[in-house]
């Protein structure tokens, strides 16, 4: 079963900026492509940005292009995700996940999730 942990959320002013991480306990083919999704209160799960580790190919959801951005070390089995010009809107729960099919920024597409962090933006 694969484990990933997020860290790095926190609350921040619009304008500002963050950066989440997320830790695999495995580099394979079970995580060729990992993930950040959000929840928000009240509404259903979205996708946010995607990698596919093996071709090095980003996704991102059309509400957070320009401005967040999703890298890797493989050295640490680890995901970012680099937010920045963070507004209200960005609030949610933010899950990072791992799937081994195709890399599709789909919430129905992904094997494995985290537990989740919490960002909230402040105005």
């Amino acid at each position: 079963q694969v484990q990933l942990v997020e860290s790095g959320g926190g609350s921040v002013q619009a304008g500002g900026s963050l950066r989440l991480s997320c830790a695999a306990s495995e580099n394979s083919y079970r995580t060729r492509c990992m993930g950040w999704f959000r929840q928000a209160s009240g509404k259903e799960r979205e996708g946010v940005a995607m990698l596919d580790r093996s071709l090095g190919r980003t996704y991102y959801g059309d509400s957070v292009k320009g401005r967040f951005t999703i890298s890797q070390d493989n050295t640490k089995n680890t995901v970012y995700l680099q937010m920045n010009s963070l507004k209200p809107e960005d609030t949610a729960m933010y899950y990072c996940a791992a799937a081994t099919g195709l890399c599709v920024l789909s919430v129905s597409s992904m094997n494995y999730w985290g537990k989740g962090t919490l960002i909230t933006i402040s105005s």
